[in-house]
């Protein structure tokens, strides 16, 4: 199993994209702008989009993926996400007024967009592969996701800030390998991470003392500009970790 990053940022700017994840090659986590690196063909391979939450920077190529590809596509693209999340996009974008409602074209009774719920603490099994969504805090309703494959296990936080839920779950499961978390704003943004429920590099590394774990730290969702204070600050608080950046273009093998 491949996990490969097409987009980490936490804004935009050139050589900048928003949360994407293309796991093997059906399976798309987040539809972030980091879709973009990815040609006509491999979107038309996709047959899964599992989604963290609602916003924009994590749904924004959604809509325009499947318009892209539609006609490609060999059977319907499944959106798999909370309740709340697909309630928002059946609302807010796949509207007939922000975009067409793909989930009644080209014909109701064989759409080229379909919705599956999510549940915390229920996996989603996709082959080999188990995702495994947990709830996290963040200023909409929102999940990470455990990824077990066959010969290894990661988690993505997706956005979130101080919460023992994430923690306490990862906890009573086994250790994983690779623990991909956000980092969005620095220190000097703390009361401005707690308004939009994200983390800094203190709350963050308070957070991460209470994982029993000692996994591979990959940083992610950086304010874009900010990359370097944010990772610098993240070294000062989390001595002892084995800490690195994510990147575009970054691939993990599980």
């Amino acid at each position: 199993m491949r996990l490969q990053v097409l987009g980490c940022s936490g804004g935009i700017a050139a050589r900048h994209w928003t949360t994407a994840l293309l796991l093997d090659d059906d399976v798309l986590i987040d539809a972030g702008t980091g879709v973009n690196e990815l040609s006509l063909e491999a979107m038309a391979r996709l047959q899964h989009v599992v989604l963290t939450h609602s916003h924009l920077d994590h749904i924004a190529c959604l809509p325009l993926l499947i318009d892209s590809v539609f006609d490609r596509l060999a059977q319907p693209l499944t959106v798999h996400g909370l309740p709340e999340t697909l309630r928002a996009l059946r609302q807010h974008i796949f509207n007939d007024v922000i975009w067409p409602d793909f989930s009644r074209l080209p014909d109701p009774a064989r759409p080229v967009l379909r919705y599956a719920e999510l549940q915390p603490g229920t996996p989603l099994e996709l082959g080999e592969r188990t995702l495994t969504p947990i709830r996290v805090n963040h200023s909409v309703p929102a999940v990470g996701y455990r990824i077990d494959g066959p010969s290894g296990s990661l988690v993505f936080s997706g956005d979130t800030t101080t919460n023992d839920g994430l923690w306490n779950v990862l906890n009573s499961q086994p250790p994983f390998q690779t623990l991909i978390v956000e980092a969005a704003f620095s220190d000097a943004d703390r009361e401005l991470s707690i308004a939009s429920r994200h983390y800094c590099p203190e709350l963050l590394a308070a957070d991460l003392r209470k994982l029993a774990h000692r996994p591979k730290v990959y940083l992610t969702h950086p304010k874009p500009g900010d990359e370097d204070i944010i990772f610098s600050e993240c070294r000062k608080h989390l001595t002892g970790y084995d800490l690195h950046r994510l990147c575009e273009g970054d691939t993990f093998h599980l």
